[in-house]
């Protein structure tokens, strides 16, 4: 059993805690498109992460937090402002975070140890070391008998574990997840969603997760960052007063749930003009 963790436990160890691990400083982006012209994406975005800390990002379609997390994953570059990461600018790809996209894109020719171990660099991990750290991932993942088989003998669930894995294998000290479970039926959602804060609670690597749900915004989250209709701006950010381990599948009964909740929703209907 997992014991619950202080604050200053929460953050990755052995990084530095004078600095934030990603800092986005008033950042806007400006797409142009054939039949709509300039659309603005983002506006005046400014947030900043500490290290160790699970982030939930909401909003309204077309709001900008998927582009929100292709710009920290240097995908592409802010239109204006700049995003630090480290402590540098982000100025091209950015090796140095792993990504989780919304499709699993485990390579279809490779076995799912194969998949996992893909990112290990040979000079940082050496043999013995690649073949523990892909032993241990699965494992943690419940995958455990399933090393030899391919992306097409896999199903659903056990795909977007092994995408996930895979990009928490490698140890980056952050994880960019846009709606990782976004495709998924309810009963498999929360297994991964149960299994994911399982592995982050031993890791304690920062994630930022991109949701359309709001239950799980608040059961996974130390903070919820609220985002506007297009062009998207932070509207609030709320801290979720539940103690760690959480139990997902009795989330509602824990303490601060309700609370955290209410304040969202509330936040989010008036975004959505909803009135009751």
């Amino acid at each position: 059993m997992l014991e619950p963790m202080t604050a200053t436990e929460t953050r990755a160890q052995n990084q530095p805690q004078d600095k934030p691990v990603i800092q986005v400083d008033d950042v806007s982006k400006l797409f142009r498109t054939p039949s709509e012209g300039t659309i603005g994406a983002l506006q005046d975005v400014s947030l900043t992460i500490p290290y160790g800390e699970f982030i939930t990002v909401v909003g309204p379609s077309g709001c900008g937090k998927s582009t929100l997390l292709k710009l920290v994953a240097g995908f592409s570059l802010p239109s204006s402002g700049r995003i630090l990461y480290q402590g540098e600018e982000v100025r091209g790809l950015n090796t140095k975070v792993g990504y989780v996209p919304q499709e699993s894109k485990l390579f279809p020719w490779l076995t799912v140890e194969e998949n996992v171990g893909f990112g290990l660099d040979s000079k940082r991990y050496p043999r013995e070391k690649r073949d523990h750290q892909v032993r241990h991932f699965i494992n943690l993942a419940g995958l455990a008998g399933f090393e030899k088989y391919y992306p097409a003998q896999l199903s659903g669930g056990m795909s977007k574990r092994a995408s996930i894995i895979r990009a928490l294998a490698y140890e980056p000290p952050v994880i960019l997840m846009d709606e990782p479970f976004g495709p998924l039926d309810a009963q498999t959602r929360m297994v991964l969603q149960d299994e994911l804060l399982k592995i982050w609670e031993q890791k304690r690597q920062t994630i930022v997760f991109v949701t359309h749900d709001l239950v799980e915004a608040v059961a996974l989250a130390d903070r919820v960052v609220v985002m506007t209709h297009r062009p998207g701006k932070i509207k609030d950010v709320i801290n979720v007063p539940m103690s760690r381990p959480r139990n997902i599948f009795e989330i509602h009964r824990q303490e601060g749930f309700d609370e955290a909740y209410g304040r969202l929703w509330n936040i989010f209907r008036h975004e959505l003009n909803i009135k009751h």
